[in-house]
């Protein structure tokens, strides 16, 4: 009784790292806008994950924080692989098909990839909070991307959506076994230089001009620090204690944070519908937050 009283916050506390590491994944759309020149959008995912990824893992060298440190190799070569895989599947997709339905179908398709995996790959069977919870944050997604641009239904585009959902479900669920042989700063830092490395090849082939002007570096560097050492720093913490299914589905507060910045900072408007996609999205991660929350 005592352990399940303990565990009560500590679940609680997993759920809010992961919802805080969404919510600064969602400012990168908005720190984008503020870049000057042609930015393509390949080049700052590589440059956000090896400013990162490399970053860190200086930094865990520094500190001797890798000394006698197992190394699961299978499991962090898999997690950077779906992290690498992700960065050109989804930009791709969004450059095919549009943002609005590039995002939805990456980010919508993973939810259901990841309670996928696990049941397939870790014989864990959903449970009926986790699938309302995903049901409601989906639509929702799919309600506050509604009449956002022009729709170009491209099936190679959507397919590669697809792609980068899945990709981001394994990268869920195969750090979640990286995280079962070392601690989370490590891990990650070694996870995001693996990708990193991967993603490398988009800063010599394409233009990166713009990372001469200091703003552009400035934005750059906290994609990095911020919105991807500092947000996986906390997606992992979150991830040792809850289950890769609901990490995913918790992510999708990314969506929500970038729509509520468009309308504050960018000076965007939302319709009635997309409104209502915005209190699906809070409905879902919060149902699935307290709601697992009170049965731990």
């Amino acid at each position: 009784m005592i352990k399940r009283v303990v565990e009560k916050p500590m679940q609680m506390k997993a759920y809010i790292w992961v919802v805080f590491a969404a919510m600064l994944w969602g400012t990168t759309g908005t720190a984008q806008t503020f870049l000057t020149g042609p930015a393509h959008p390949l080049t700052i995912g590589a440059a956000r994950l090896a400013i990162g990824g490399f970053g860190l893992l200086v930094f865990v060298w520094i500190s001797g924080n890798l000394k006698g440190v197992k190394v699961p190799w299978r499991w962090v070569g898999l997690s950077a692989l779906c992290m690498a895989l992700f960065q050109p599947f989804f930009f791709s997709s969004v450059q095919l098909t549009g943002v609005a339905i590039g995002t939805v179908v990456a980010i919508g398709s993973a939810p259901a990839f990841s309670g996928i995996l696990e049941a397939f790959v870790m014989k864990r069977k959903p449970e009926r909070v986790w699938m309302f919870s995903s049901f409601l944050s989906v639509v929702g997604c799919i309600l506050l991307f509604a009449n956002r641009d022009s729709y170009i239904v491209d099936p190679f585009g959507v397919m590669l959506g697809l792609l980068a959902g899945l990709a981001f479900a394994g990268y869920a669920m195969f750090s979640k076994n990286v995280l079962s042989f070392m601690e989370v700063v490590p891990a990650v830092a070694m996870i995001f230089s693996l990708s990193g490395l991967g993603l490398l090849p988009f800063l010599f082939f394409l233009d990166t001009g713009y990372l001469a002007e200091p703003q552009n570096l400035i934005i750059v560097g906290y994609l990095g620090i911020g919105a991807t050492s500092l947000a996986y720093l906390l997606f992992s913490s979150g991830l040792k204690t809850i289950p890769s299914s609901s990490a995913v589905t918790l992510s999708l507060a990314e969506p929500l944070t970038a729509s509520v910045l468009g309308v504050v900072v960018v000076g965007e408007a939302l319709s009635g519908q997309s409104w209502i996609g915005v209190a699906l999205l809070m409905g879902g991660i919060a149902l699935l937050a307290f709601g697992k929350s009170s049965k731990a």
